[in-house]
C-alpha cells in the first residue's frame, strides 16, 4: 500500500480539481490554435473587466479593427486583411481570454465554499495558494507576450511565448501534483521499489521532457519548423552547415532570430531534434527495464501512460514538421502536437510522483 502525502479530500474537492486540470488543458489547446491562426495580437488592449463583453455594434467592430491596423503584424503581414477576416482572428483570442477568465470564477467561488465547509486541509489551502499565485504570473506574462509584438515585431517574441507557455505548463503540473497528493491513490504493490533500475531515470526523464517543451516553445516563436521542414535530413543535410560557421554563434543572432539570418532557427531544430532522440532512447531503456522488473499494479499502468503518448508524440512531431512544406504549420498537427506534449510532460510527472512517493515512505 501506497503511504499517502496527504488525506484524501472529499470527493466535490477532487472533482474540482479534476474541472481545474481540465480548463487549464482546455486553455494550452486554445492557445495553441490562437497562436497557429495569427489571433495573438487581434486584441491590442489588457481591459480584464470590461474585454469580457465583445464588440456587439458595427462601430465596436470598426473601432476593434482600427486598433488592430496600427499594429506591425497588420502594417507587415495582414495589409489585405477585410473586417471579415479580422472578426474570425479576433473570435480566438477573444475566446482565449474569455475561458481564462472563466478559470479564476471556476476557481474562486468553489474555494470559498470549501473553505466555508472546512473542506480544505493545511496543507491543501497552501498549495492551492500556489496555484492562484502562478495562475496570477501566467495571465500578467500573457499580456507581457502579447505587448511585445505590438511594438516592432509582426509576432510576439518567440522567448516571452517559450516563458507564458512554459509558465501555463508549470500551473498544470503543479496543479496535477496537488490532486494526486488528496485523491487517496494507493496500489496493492508489495514491492519496496516497482521501477527497479530503472528508477535512476524517472527524474533525468523528466528534466529533459521539461526542457523538451520549452525548446518547443522556441521552435514555435521562432517557426524554426519552416526553415528545415525535411527528416530525417535537415534540407538535405544531417546537420546545418551553418551551426559549423563560427561567426554566426553570437548574441545578436539569437536575439535578432528573425532578421532572415537562418543561425538561430537552425539551433532551436537542432536541440529539438536531439532532444526528441535522447528522450525517446531513454524513454524505451526506461520502459524495457521496468517491464523486466516485472511492474505491475498502477505503476505498469503509468509506464505504459507515457511510452504510449512517448511514441505518438514522436510521430505527430514528425509530421507537424513535414507539413510545414506548405508554409503554415498544419493547425489540427500543431495543437495535437502541443497538446500530447503536455500529456507526455504529465505521465512522467505521475511516474515521478510514484516513485518519490515510495521513497519517502518505502
Amino acid at each position: 500500500m501506497i503511504s499517502k502525502t496527504a488525506e484524501p479530500a472529499k470527493r466535490p474537492v477532487r472533482i474540482w480539481l479534476v474541472i481545474g486540470l481540465t480548463m487549464i488543458f482546455v486553455q494550452v489547446v486554445l492557445g495553441g490554435i490562437t497562436r497557429l491562426t495569427g489571433s495573438g495580437l487581434s486584441i491590442t488592449k489588457w481591459d480584464i473587466v470590461t474585454g469580457i463583453v465583445p464588440p456587439l455594434t458595427s462601430s465596436d467592430w470598426k473601432k476593434e479593427y482600427a486598433l488592430y491596423q496600427q499594429t506591425p503584424q497588420y502594417a507587415k503581414i495582414n495589409k489585405d486583411m477585410t473586417l471579415a477576416s479580422f472578426k474570425r482572428i479576433f473570435f480566438w483570442e477573444y475566446f482565449h481570454r474569455l475561458w481564462a477568465r472563466s478559470m479564476g470564477f471556476v476557481f474562486i467561488i468553489p474555494l470559498v465554499y470549501f473553505l466555508r465547509k472546512r473542506w480544505v486541509s493545511p496543507g491543501l489551502k497552501i498549495d492551492l495558494w500556489v496555484v492562484f499565485l502562478l495562475a496570477s504570473v501566467v495571465a500578467a506574462f500573457g499580456w507581457i507576450m502579447v505587448a511585445s509584438g505590438l511594438i516592432n515585431r509582426p509576432w510576439v517574441n518567440a522567448y516571452k511565448l517559450m516563458i507564458h507557455l512554459s509558465l501555463a505548463i508549470l500551473l498544470f503540473e503543479y496543479l496535477l501534483i496537488t490532486y494526486l497528493k488528496v485523491s487517496g491513490i494507493s496500489s496493492s504493490s508489495k514491492v519496496s521499489d516497482p521501477f527497479g533500475k530503472s528508477s535512476v531515470m524517472v527524474r533525468p526523464l523528466l528534466v529533459l521532457v521539461a526542457v523538451q517543451v520549452m525548446l518547443g516553445g522556441l521552435m514555435s516563436g521562432m517557426k524554426a519548423g519552416f526553415a528545415y521542414p525535411t527528416f530525417p535530413m535537415m534540407n538535405g543535410e544531417w546537420l546545418p552547415s551553418i551551426l559549423f560557421d563560427s561567426s554566426q554563434w553570437t548574441l545578436n543572432n539569437m536575439k535578432e532570430y528573425d532578421s532572415g539570418n537562418m543561425f538561430a532557427p537552425a539551433l532551436i531544430q537542432v536541440l529539438h531534434r536531439l532532444m526528441a532522440y535522447t528522450i525517446f532512447v531513454l524513454g524505451i531503456i526506461f520502459g524495457y527495464r521496468a517491464y523486466k522488473h516485472r511492474v505491475n499494479g498502477i505503476f505498469r499502468f503509468s509506464v505504459r501512460l507515457f511510452l504510449s503518448l512517448l511514441i505518438v508524440q514522436v510521430v505527430l512531431g514528425i509530421f507537424t514538421l513535414l507539413g510545414c512544406q506548405s508554409g503554415k504549420v498544419p493547425l489540427t498537427l500543431g495543437v495535437m502536437h502541443q497538446a500530447v506534449g503536455l500529456l507526455t510532460l504529465s505521465a512522467i510527472v505521475f511516474v515521478w510522483y510514484l516513485k518519490t512517493h515510495l521513497a519517502q515512505y518505502r
